[in-house]
């Protein structure tokens, strides 16, 4: 039986248990909400949960951690200390470049590692770079520092920065600008995939994304020990803390909404959740037009959601190799496969025909270029001894791209496999726990649009304001985290998401008692410390 709405405290019921639904969760409670967090998968991540097969632990998404202050700040939120719950690893390089033609660059954080490898490639290129950093760090200075956790719930919200931005070229793409800087072809390559990793295209993102270099040369790039799936834990384990459920297999049917607000959610089971507020980690276009009611939405409308232009499908092969080295006096310590860095970018022929094949044609083409994930070089934990562990994602169009990849997925994995015996050779004949997932699974499992596996696509008429919005202008009491919302997609982009949302949520008009709780056991423990 449902308490009184009078006599308890606020609810708010999270849809989603990615990195944006928790952390949102993580900001709730703080709040003062009494918060439930709702997975439909059976375990929690959302797109960064793991598959584990024959010792081998894979990441199903996300691999690479920046920012990692803005990780931190969930827990010292909730007054705990982050390395008592997780601990990182840093990563160098930050990605190895290989060239199709054979040639490679480390891409890494110290600038007198990178100039002198852009002297090998163009000498003239030296001094671009550092007027093209110069200019990346403007941007950040703005558009990470000043907007990435400000909400653009407004279109004079908007307006106000809009000068700004033009004086910062936020008109041109990434490709563009550093174009404008660089000369050299390969090297404007090196600078301009970082897109790519947050569901845009260089050529047609805008160039307020160039600032994901300065970001990762500001704090670098690490690794979770134990996998992304182990700072997954950490955070429910911090929700489990302050008395907030995380639960499994819960998927919902259907968001609430009387008098034009929400007043809760019904799962696909029948089950209701009352609820004061509803956070959604889930693809906008998809929460829109599946889990609301047409006469409720004004603004997002059927037709309105049908013109959100969807990012690139992923194609991601996961695998573990039989790695032992004959020659290696402690199997455990290496591996045949040493010279594959941590994360490696695998260009192939071709760079801008490529990508409008798989955004603007909707093509499958048969080239392509990968990346390609190995944990092991970092944390052997992740594989059993003398083994590696992989996985290797190709950009792909999404399902609008009418591919049948029931037909199309065997030799497409097939293809991408023995492709990378030109740098691991052997790696083909060495396979052992093969898994994959493609555009279809991104629809089904994650409830995104089309298969889109970052929401809509981070072009300059979806950023900012042209963005889903954080708190829903059609449902009183309803908000978004994640990808499909302001700032946008990749790890740094969702967590931020959840700072917006504690600026636009409404504050609990009966806050839960749990800070106080928290406080007076706080201060038992010191004393008995």
């Amino acid at each position: 039986m449902n308490t009184p709405a009078a006599s308890r405290a606020s609810r708010a019921v999270v849809i989603g248990s990615g990195f944006g639904g928790l952390s949102a969760a993580v900001r709730l409670r703080a709040l003062g909400y009494d918060v439930t967090v709702v997975e439909a998968l059976d375990q929690p991540g959302g797109r960064a949960r793991a598959f584990k097969d024959q010792g081998f632990v894979f990441d199903a998404g996300p691999t690479v951690i920046t920012a990692p202050y803005l990780i931190d700040e969930l827990f010292t939120l909730l007054g705990r200390e982050p390395r008592e719950y997780f601990s990182l690893l840093p990563v160098d390089p930050f990605y190895r470049v290989e060239f199709h033609d054979g040639g490679r660059f480390d891409y890494v954080g110290e600038e007198d590692r990178i100039l002198s490898q852009i002297q090998q490639f163009e000498p003239r290129d030296v001094d671009g770079y550092r007027r093209m950093v110069r200019h990346m760090k403007e941007i950040f200075d703005v558009g990470y520092t000043g907007l990435a956790d400000k909400p653009f719930g407004r279109f004079g919200d908007m307006m106000k920065v809009l000068p700004d931005m033009m004086k910062l070229e936020s008109y041109r793409t990434v490709y563009g600008l550093t174009a404008k800087y660089i000369r050299n072809e390969q090297l404007r390559q090196v600078f301009t995939f970082q897109p790519l990793l947050v569901g845009g295209n260089p050529f047609r993102t805008t160039s307020i994304y160039s600032m994901i270099h300065w970001l990762e040369r500001k704090w670098g790039v690490w690794f979770v020990q134990g996998g992304t799936t182990a700072l997954v834990h950490a955070l429910v384990k911090l929700l489990g803390d302050v008395g907030v459920d995380v639960r499994c297999n819960s998927p919902v049917g259907r968001i609430e909404v009387e008098g034009g607000r929400t007043t809760g959610v019904v799962l696909e089971n029948g089950e209701r959740l009352d609820a004061d507020i509803v956070v959604s980690n889930g693809d906008p276009s998809m929460v829109y037009t599946k889990l609301i009611d047409a006469q409720h939405r004004s603004k997002y409308t059927d037709r309105a959601v049908a013109r959100v232009q969807g990012s690139m499908g992923l194609f991601v092969a996961y695998f573990g190799t039989d790695s032992r080295s004959p020659t290696a006096a402690d199997p455990a310590a290496a591996t045949k496969f040493e010279q594959i860095k941590h994360h490696t970018i695998v260009l192939g022929p071709r760079y801008k025909g490529l990508l409008d094949d798989i955004f603007a044609k909707k093509k499958l083409a048969d080239d392509f270029s990968l990346y390609l994930h190995r944990p092991t070089a970092t944390d052997r934990s992740l594989a059993p001894a003398g083994h590696d562990a992989w996985y290797v994602l190709s950009p792909v169009p999404n399902l609008k791209g009418g591919q049948d990849w029931e037909q199309l997925a065997p030799a497409y994995l097939d293809k991408i496999v023995r492709s990378l015996d030109r740098l691991a050779p052997g790696l083909s004949s060495s396979l052992k726990a093969v898994r994959h997932i493609d555009p279809r699974h991104f629809e089904r499992d994650y409830r995104t649009m089309h298969g889109a596996a970052f929401g809509p696509e981070p072009v300059l008429t979806q950023s900012a304001w042209f963005r889903y919005h954080n708190a829903s202008p059609d449902v009183g009491g309803l908000y978004f985290v994640g990808a499909g919302t302001h700032p946008g997609a990749g790890v740094p982009g969702v967590i931020s998401s959840s700072k917006v949302l504690e600026r636009v949520v409404e504050r609990p008009a009966r806050p839960s008692s749990w800070r106080a709780a928290e406080t007076a056991t706080s201060s038992t423990r010191r004393a008995a410390e």
